[in-house]
């Protein structure tokens, strides 16, 4: 409604100027047509005036030819005519009510000069009309009329115009604010709010918006935008749902090369209590024992049965897929069980694992599962790139970080996990790559290249970033940043 009423006052506002303009030019053309009546007249008044009087004081004298003006000034009703000389040194009787340099151009002739000047009942128009005497002193007839009726007629004419632009702008604006509200308010009142529920995601409702003007045009167009945004929603949600199918097939199929991996590290972890196994249960069948050792050769084989189950379940929990879910989780106690589940595969490596909390008891909101991929492709990187053995560091610590350009956002507190091995580095060339998919700088048959893109994926996805700190020859830095 501010656009109709923003309309209609604009229409209004142009019409009473467009009148106002009309008026006033109006009222200058009259006046300027009155006053160039009054002039003729006065014109032909003095010239005949003056004709006579110049006679009568040419044969009569000067007394009979002023008692004459006095005559003429009597029997003219609406004009006032008066003798006067253009002298200093006139009485005030006998004077100009105007000033002697504006009828400088009366002479001896009968030049004529109109001015308009004030007097006792307001304006008066002044014509001096030059009369030839044979006197050494220069006269004039002086004929004036006042300009009460031209000054009534403008103050008329301004009260009707105004009345007359009120009236007519008050129905223009009466019938352009009904008409702006029909074509223009209620339509685009619609369209308004079309594109509030297209805002809020409601793609399903149309306008039936049938004029055929630029609003109805706006109205089509904006139907055929929500039904290609519909269109184009819907396509994303498809898409989106594959590439979701896509990233989390990937990450289970990096996490079983990783179980790959472990594998082996892990057989050589349950050699040992599998050997224990046998031999107490050989023990037992062969009759060796007997009494109590009987029952502490049982108790041995259910404690290393119940070791190599609980290394089997950590195995098969990483190996297993199953759908993201967020919880609130001790990183502390999930770093420590990822590094007893990688520490087989770092001893057959000769790589010591340490670990140091300076947390406390600092939680995050993660899928834990996730996480633990993450941090598992980074220490099981790092074991790698050690080939001549040595020791991998994961600290935890609490910090406050500014995120990096790519990330945005303010400086706030951080959880910070730093994974820092000895190993050969990385090139400065590669670094800028590390975390694109399928790149690597190991070894045939050493990785996939995905491991670094998942982890990076992985905590991007959680609302952090993975930094990356490397000198060539002396060991990598990976710091995975969690928002607290």
């Amino acid at each position: 409604m501010r656009l109709v009423l923003k309309l209609t006052l604009a229409i209004v506002a142009g019409m009473c100027a467009v009148l106002a303009i009309h008026g006033y030019l109006e009222v200058q053309r009259e006046v300027a047509l009155n006053r160039a009546d009054m002039q003729t007249d006065h014109y032909a008044m003095g010239r005949a005036f003056g004709a006579a009087v110049a006679e009568v004081w040419h044969v009569e004298g000067e007394g009979r030819a002023l008692q004459l003006v006095k005559e003429l000034n009597e029997r003219e009703q609406l004009v006032s005519i008066r003798w006067v000389w253009l002298a200093p040194s006139a009485s005030d009787a006998q004077r100009p009510h105007v000033a002697l340099e504006q009828l400088k151009e009366i002479g001896r002739s009968t030049q004529t000069v109109s001015v308009e000047a004030p007097a006792g009942d307001g304006h008066r128009l002044y014509t001096y009309v030059g009369v030839p005497l044979d006197d050494p002193r220069i006269g004039a007839l002086e004929i004036s009329e006042s300009l009460a009726l031209e000054d009534q007629y403008k103050r008329t004419t301004v009260l009707s115009t105004t009345v007359t632009t009120a009236v007519i702008g008050a129905l223009s604006g009466l019938i352009a604010m009904v008409i702006g509200v029909w074509f223009v308010g209620r339509p685009m009142r619609d369209l308004i709010d079309q594109a509030r529920r297209v805002g809020a995601g409601d793609l399903s409702g149309r306008l039936a918006v049938r004029q055929g003007d630029e609003i109805g045009a706006l109205a089509t167009e904006m139907n055929a935008m929500a039904g290609r945004l519909a269109d184009a929603n819907q396509k994303l949600e498809g898409e989106v749902a594959a590439r979701i199918a896509t990233v989390e097939q990937l990450r289970h199929a990096d996490r079983l090369a990783t179980v790959g991996k472990l594998a082996s590290g892990i057989a050589h972890e349950l050699g040992t209590p599998l050997n224990v196994v046998s031999a107490r249960a050989k023990m037992i069948a062969a009759s060796e024992v007997h009494g109590d050792e009987i029952a502490d050769n049982a108790r041995i084989i259910v404690e290393q049965s119940h070791r190599m189950t609980s290394t089997i379940r950590q195995l098969l929990d990483f190996a297993r897929s199953r759908s993201p879910q967020k919880a609130t989780a001790d990183l502390a106690h999930m770093t420590q069980q990822v590094l007893t589940l990688l520490t087989p595969l770092a001893s057959k490596r000769g790589v010591t694992l340490s670990f140091l909390d300076d947390a406390g008891a600092a939680t995050a909101s993660v899928d834990s599962a996730q996480l633990q991929q993450a941090l598992t492709n980074l220490v099981v990187n790092g074991i790698q790139s050690m080939r001549r053995g040595g020791r991998l560091s994961v600290h935890l610590s609490t910090a406050h970080l500014r995120p990096p350009a790519d990330h945005g956002g303010p400086t706030a507190g951080y959880m910070r996990l730093d994974v820092a091995d000895e190993g050969e580095g990385i090139p400065p060339s590669a670094i800028d790559h590390i975390f694109e998919p399928f790149f690597t700088t190991k070894s045939v048959g050493e990785g996939t290249g995905l491991g670094l893109s998942v982890a990076y994926g992985i905590v991007r996805e959680h609302g952090g970033w993975i930094a990356v700190e490397s000198q060539l020859g002396k060991g990598s830095c990976f710091s995975i940043c969690l928002p607290l």
